[in-house]
């Protein structure tokens, strides 16, 4: 199913079905063409992952000073073997602090690692789903719990992780979508940030992502949204004749401390990703 974002609310639905998948024989080669070497490498780093991790853990902890590099090497190079352009622009930050972007579909994953080393924030029985649970926790993926009871607990986890020089990542809409809008964000999970353990030191980056159909395929080919099934979405993305792009556009990093609570500072980093998401959309 889609959507994957920490907090559990309702997921968003189109009113148009999805358009149908149809592949001819040339799309059939293509899927295997593609996706054998494309689980290769994403099992074969995952192994390499899990082996480095076992030294790695008893000497640095909580601290990844090498498998980071893994996944983001992955990343890229699954573009590679997609063939779907990737592009990038503005300037990464340097602080400490986390990212928000707006989520279109599991390739946001495949982006927004290719560009920057961060970890992701999910809920917790994402760590329960088959394949995508397994390569969640080996990346080192925060799961957090939707019980108010554990806020402080997670907050102490977020503040960990954040001390050590991690970039958490958040998708504050709370769902997947077609791709063609950005939706209100929530501001739960901007709570946290706001903790008196947090908010002097940290920062929040918005990232617009921003997907482009192959030439003559409906503008949301890339959404992956409602009850759509993964097997199906993964088929037609390795089976495209011909493949759009995907444009990441990084904006200022925004203070926690400069603004009065979570609400304002939702509301600034939605502004940032619709207003530049929109405009990627009209330049195309």
């Amino acid at each position: 199913m889609a959507g994957s974002n920490a907090v559990s609310e309702p997921i968003w639905n189109s009113e148009d079905a999805p358009d149908s998948v149809v592949l001819g024989p040339v799309g059939w080669v293509l899927v295997v063409l593609r996706g054998v070497p494309l689980a290769l490498l994403v099992f074969g780093g995952l192994a390499v992952l899990v082996l480095i991790r076992l030294f790695e853990y008893p000497l640095f902890g909580v601290r990844r000073p090498i498998t980071p590099f893994i996944p983001q090497f992955v990343c890229r190079n699954a573009f590679r073997i997609l063939g779907i352009r990737f592009r990038t622009s503005g300037e990464l930050m340097r602080q400490r602090g986390a990212v928000v972007a707006n989520h279109t579909s599991w390739l946001d994953i495949f982006a927004l690692n290719a560009r920057k080393r961060v970890y992701f924030v999910s809920k917790a029985e994402v760590a329960k789903w088959p394949v995508i649970g397994w390569l969640a926790r080996a990346t080192g993926t925060v799961f957090i719990e939707r019980d108010r009871k554990k806020a402080k607990e997670q907050t102490k986890v977020f503040e960990a992780r954040l001390k050590a020089g991690h970039k958490l990542l958040f998708f504050p809409e709370g769902t997947s979508t077609d791709g063609l809008r950005v939706l209100p964000f929530k501001t739960t999970l901007f709570a946290a940030f706001f903790a008196d353990e947090l908010r002097e030191f940290m920062y929040v980056q918005p990232v617009s992502v921003v997907f482009h159909a192959p030439t003559g395929q409906p503008e949301r080919f890339y959404g992956w949204w409602g009850e759509m099934d993964f097997g199906p979405h993964l088929i037609k993305t390795l089976g495209a004749r011909r493949q759009g792009s995907v444009e990441l556009i990084y904006h200022a990093p925004a203070k926690v401390s400069d603004f009065e609570d979570r609400k304002a500072l939702a509301a600034h980093c939605e502004e940032a990703v619709r207003h530049a998401h929109s405009l990627a959309r009209l330049e195309k």
